[in-house]
């Protein structure tokens, strides 16, 4: 057997790891039970509650990844290994750590004045967002890094040696050229946010019809034997991701 078709195979086996996983699920799957979790009112409002997030996260998220994702990549100044590097946490630290965290700093006296004088986040809607936006940020800002690194940075100059300003290079020709990985970076922030688990149920808990996302929506099924239910919830939020996914890949490589 040729390298080729080694790689091939094993490519090919990746890939039946997976869809044997999801077709695993239509062993639970029925009709009813389709119908049932999409009239279901919990279900609806973890649907809501997960694209509400998920929605917002990326938005807040490309304010703050767009303009850090530039200078990482456009500028050398002080600590910028150190912020580079730190923006692997949420890649080698749990999720469920980095929601651990976020309570103990809400276990601090900040937080606690954050709490009391400003806004709950605890076991509310906005812990759901601040826990999506921690486990996803890091990721984004590299996102967004990646696709400025794509645009020559001769561009911007030449832009600036005819008197564009800095803001006006960045928006006039950065950005446009740049446009096709920032929408990737949007989709796959967009995605990662939906399927979060770990740091939202640790902040937010596990309230039904208040803080209930998808994937906690999940959990708490399996949680109550209800099987079937669960695999209806799997199958939405693994349908709705590869369905965002492929239409990414579709915008990105025309």
């Amino acid at each position: 057997m040729t390298f080729r078709r080694a790689s091939i195979a094993v490519a090919l086996l990746t890939f039946f790891i997976y869809a044997a996983l999801i077709a695993s699920l239509a062993t639970f799957l029925s009709l009813d039970t389709v119908q049932s979790l999409f009239s279901s009112p919990r279900t609806l409002h973890a649907i809501k509650t997960s694209v509400f997030a998920a929605t917002l996260v990326v938005f807040i998220a490309g304010l703050i990844a767009l303009p850090a994702g530039f200078a990482l990549s456009r500028h050398d100044f002080a600590g910028k290994r150190i912020i580079d590097t730190m923006l692997e946490l949420p890649l080698f630290v749990s999720p469920a750590a980095l929601g651990a965290m976020i309570l103990i700093f809400f276990s601090t006296s900040t937080g606690i004045w954050i709490q009391e004088n400003l806004q709950q986040f605890v076991f509310t809607i906005y812990g759901i967002i601040l826990a999506q936006l921690v486990a996803v940020l890091g990721v984004a800002v590299r996102l967004c890094k990646a696709a400025f690194d794509e645009v020559p940075p001769r561009y911007d100059e030449i832009a600036r040696s005819l008197g564009a300003s800095s803001f006006t290079a960045f928006r006039t020709v950065v950005l446009p050229n740049a446009r096709r990985g920032l929408f990737a970076a949007a989709i796959l922030t967009w995605a990662k946010a939906m399927g979060e688990f770990g740091a939202t149920i640790t902040v937010a808990g596990t309230i039904a019809m208040r803080t209930e996302t998808l994937p906690v929506s999940i959990y708490m099924r399996l949680a109550s034997a209800d099987i079937e239910g669960a695999v209806g919830a799997i199958a939405l939020l693994i349908g709705v991701s590869l369905l965002v996914l492929y239409f990414s890949r579709f915008i990105t490589s025309r």
